[in-house]
């Protein structure tokens, strides 16, 4: 398996929204078809706050990831931030996952992108091990607060 990365067009909008419905059952997220496919849409019409991305071949995709942009004087300009990264159970452990997160960084090289940053749960050791393996730290002192509207 390959962690080939191709940017989601609104072509793959029924794919990619299977695959986000499977990651939401499997993580509990309770989000109506309706919104998450609102949500998605203009990802893939080229709205400049995020992409999706494709994992895998476009045709038969084994996952996808989501990152959004925002902007930060603290490390110099434009940061990133993955809202969310799945692969199918069936093909976990292979090191997809690993080589998704070493080819992110090839693929926005372009946008001048300074930091990138990700939300981990406190509790999940194993997956906290497998962001460190990948490059990322906790900031020490910070934590993620959250206000929803």
């Amino acid at each position: 398996m390959s962690a080939i990365l191709t940017l989601a067009r609104p072509e793959h909008l029924d794919k990619l929204d299977a695959l986000v419905a499977a990651f939401h059952a499997e993580e509990g997220i309770t989000l109506p078809a309706d919104k998450r496919r609102e949500g998605l849409q203009p990802l893939l019409e080229g709205i400049p706050h995020g992409a999706a991305y494709l994992i895998g071949p476009p045709r038969a995709p084994i996952g996808y990831l989501v990152v959004t942009f925002g902007w930060s004087l603290e490390f110099g300009g434009l940061d990133g931030f993955i809202d969310e990264i799945y692969i199918r159970p069936g093909v976990r452990g292979r090191g997809i996952a690993s080589e998704t997160l070493q080819a992110l960084p090839r693929a926005l090289a372009g946008a001048g992108l300074k930091a990138l940053h990700l939300e981990v749960a406190r509790g999940a050791d194993k997956t906290q091990e497998f962001y460190r393996r990948a490059g990322f730290r906790a900031r020490e002192g910070y934590m993620l607060m959250t206000k929803t509207f």
